[in-house]
């Protein structure tokens, strides 16, 4: 490793020598790279995004339920509502079913269960009443209020097929294009920042740039090898994280490292949280640790935190800085989603506003009223699809409203914050001097920016955090600004899409809720960066300058990417193994004999 700095420290010296004999190079090189690099982004992007929003979500059948008139309803989820509902996942038109009689779900091992859910007309299998919940077994009898249905389980040529064409239908986008692409991008902006810094200019810039480009190629050819395929929302990730080096090494060149590295360890904790919830009985039995982690990271923060632009939700340890806020919002959405069995038990929706009460107390004590609103819409989201119940949310906002009037009285500097929204260039030196000089610099920025390390928003307190799409506007252009914006809400259509064919209830709430939590975030960077809405000082997911908001964007796109479930795409979905295929293609074999 040090031989490998030595020689890029040469390199470097060499450069900065040479540029200095021919100045010239380097206004025609900043020149030219500028109307380069939207033509790159949007090689790089287009594809990713075009895919994304364009992927068919072909339903997964797990079982059948065969009625009495001999027809028969695929079950395309591990958790399925039966009832005379039209928003049931097996709609059943009888008068003596209710509206959401019961729910059959499947477990890890495959095995299945049918859960009653206070029917009128009871629920029973093999003629034996279900008093809460009962094992279903293949061929078994089922009666939905009297109406005798019939389990039917999915041959093993049935699966086959069934994984053959969703392989086919699903096919991603081949990322080798993209990514070649991308690695051009990372060695002319780490050249384009260099040539801009000159004598401050340090070897850590071409060391975080190059290692991003090696750490992205060992990570997809590591899932290539695992015969993984979909990477379009690793893709959009590495994108984003590679312009936040770029806006970190113009703004604080010593940070650039610790920046690389908090982008290492974001991507091991989004692969490590998604093989972990492959598991969704494991993932259940922590749910209480992660709601007692949220209120701890909020709490301890709340004792020991340190103030800064006005919040205490700075934690220090051993001379390293972090915001366990934003690590608290991962350990919030896992509490707050829950499998079907739970949605039906009032006692957990109610220990989820408890939990929630609790983190945005702490919040509000701290002054951060971001993170807190943050919160409060990602709540509103989980309690939403957890309930369904327009009237409790109304309530519950009307008591929020009426908490933020209590707060406001109580701490009047926020009133002031406010109170300029809207009027910036009438105290352009004073209150409004943030605003006021983003949006000058990304006016100066144009379609293609002034070049990368060549603004001076920088200068600017919070310009690489709260004020970044200002800054990614003035030095990298007003294009890939909207691009990058683009990609969020690309992951947003994602979500939402694949939600229709998502596995469990549990995937559905997590992915709706973290992609909430990322628009939201980024609606409030960049509006608040614009006068548009109030400056609330929340991070732009992916791009702004921090390790804690990076760690949290990784973290939080392992619970979007478990909601992908075309074939082979999502590493949180666990590939049938060998003796499995084996099994399949026996039965099989044994099913054309019979024949």
């Amino acid at each position: 490793m040090l031989q490998i700095t030595e020689a890029l420290q040469g390199l470097l010296d060499q450069v900065t020598a040479f540029l200095h004999t021919y100045p010239m190079i380097e206004a025609w090189y900043t020149t030219v790279v500028r109307f380069v690099f939207p033509i790159l982004a949007v090689l790089i992007l287009s594809g990713m995004i075009r895919s994304l929003w364009n992927v068919p979500h072909s339903p997964e059948i797990w079982a059948k339920l065969a009625l009495p008139g001999g027809e028969s309803i695929p079950l395309t989820h591990w958790e399925n509502i039966v009832g005379r509902s039209a928003a049931s996942d097996v709609v059943l038109s009888y008068p003596s079913i209710s509206r959401q009689h019961a729910a059959l779900m499947r477990a890890k091992d495959g095995s299945w269960a049918v859960y009653d859910l206070d029917s009128t007309g009871g629920t029973t299998v093999n003629k034996l009443r279900v008093d809460g919940v009962a094992a279903v077994e293949d061929g078994d009898s089922i009666a939905f209020g009297g109406v005798p249905c019939r389990f039917v389980p999915v041959s093993a040529e049935e699966r086959r097929t069934q994984r053959e064409h969703r392989r086919k239908a699903g096919r991603p986008v081949s990322p080798w294009g993209s990514l070649l692409v991308l690695t051009i991008w990372q060695v002319l902006a780490g050249l384009q920042v260099i040539i801009a810094l000159e004598e401050a200019a340090t070897v850590h810039i071409p060391l975080a740039f190059l290692g991003l480009s090696a750490v992205m190629w060992l990570y997809f050819l590591f899932m290539r090898a695992m015969h993984r395929v979909g990477f379009e929302m690793e893709i959009i990730a590495f994108f984003l994280s590679t312009l936040s080096l770029c806006i970190t090494a113009s703004s604080a060149p010593a940070a650039l490292f610790k920046q690389f590295m908090a982008i290492c360890l974001g991507l091991a904790l989004f692969v490590i949280l998604g093989v972990f919830l492959r598991d969704l009985s494991r993932v259940q039995k922590i749910r209480w640790m992660m709601a007692a982690g949220a209120i701890g990271l909020l709490g301890v923060t709340l004792v020991l935190g340190a103030s800064k632009f006005g919040a205490r939700n700075w934690l220090s340890i051993g001379g390293i800085s972090f915001q366990p806020s934003e690590l608290a919002k991962i350990c919030y959405i896992f509490a707050g989603a829950a499998t079907l069995d739970r949605l039906f038990r009032k006692r957990n929706l109610g220990l989820f506003i408890v939990l929630t009460g609790i983190c945005l107390g702490c919040l509000a004590l701290m002054s951060d009223f971001g993170t807190a609103a943050i919160f409060f819409v990602t709540f509103l989201v989980i309690a939403y699809l957890r309930s369904g119940d327009f009237a409790t949310l109304s309530l519950i906002c009307g008591g929020a409203v009426f908490g933020v009037i209590m707060i406001l009285s109580f701490k009047p500097y926020i009133l002031k914050r406010f109170a300029v929204w809207g009027h910036v260039w009438e105290d352009a030196s004073g209150a409004g001097y943030q605003q006021t000089r983003t949006m000058s610099a990304a006016a100066s920025g144009g379609l293609v920016g002034v070049g990368g390390g060549k603004g001076w928003l920088h200068r600017v307190g919070a310009a690489d955090t709260d004020l970044v799409f200002g800054m990614l506007c003035e030095e990298w252009g007003l294009l890939i600004g909207l691009l990058a914006v683009l990609s969020i809400v690309t992951l947003a259509v994602f979500a939402v899409r694949a939600c229709s064919a998502g596995r469990s209830s549990f995937y559905i709430i997590a992915a709706c809720a973290a992609t909430s939590l990322l628009v939201f975030q980024t609606c409030l960077n960049v509006f608040g960066a614009v006068d548009l809405l109030p400056l609330t000082g929340v991070t732009f997911p992916f791009l702004s300058n921090g390790g804690s908001s990076m760690l949290s964007a990784w973290g939080l796109l392992a619970f979007l990417k478990a909601t992908d479930t075309r074939q082979n795409a999502s590493f949180a979905i666990r590939l049938p193994s060998r003796r499995e295929l084996r099994a399949e293609a026996e039965e099989v074999e044994a099913r054309y004999e019979e024949d």
